[in-house]
């Protein structure tokens, strides 16, 4: 499937969609929380920030899937906690695994990288939106 280089993705698990960027720069996936915290039994509770303006926060709790250094695009490696999740781009649909990581000063909240790219997606770089309307569509009050 080709898409752009931002694309609107829906995390059907979480009940949200938000835009993300593909990036096949990375390796690994992405998304901006406000706060992480370690729980018992292997799980983590964290706060995704869905937009940058408006400010929306979704508070969600998961079992971890991995821990593991991660070196950020300065260079600078972290310890980072991943848990998996299912994403839909158009009519593709598959689980992915995702970072927790803060990207407050990032424009995009979610960066998709090559391992959740895979052999779904065909990036085509010089468009920002091809499988998805470049503006979010407002529900109707029937929705």
């Amino acid at each position: 499937m080709i898409i752009g280089w931002r694309e609107w993705v829906e995390l059907p698990d979480w009940s949200f969609r938000m835009r993300a960027k593909a990036d096949t720069g990375a390796r690994s996936s992405a998304i901006d929380c406000a706060e992480i915290t370690d729980l018992p039994g292997n799980r983590v509770r964290f706060t995704v920030r869905l937009d940058r303006k408006d400010k929306k926060l979704i508070t969600l709790e998961e079992d971890i899937k991995i821990r593991k250094r991660v070196r950020s695009s300065s260079g600078h490696p972290s310890e980072r906690i991943f848990v998996e999740t299912t994403l839909r781009l158009g009519e593709v649909e598959k689980r992915f695994v995702v970072s927790l990581v803060c990207r407050k000063r990032m424009i995009n909240r979610l960066l998709l990288g090559r391992e959740a790219l895979g052999n779904d997606f065909l990036i085509d770089s010089s468009v920002d939106h091809w499988a998805t309307p470049r503006k979010r569509e407002k529900k109707s009050a029937v929705d």
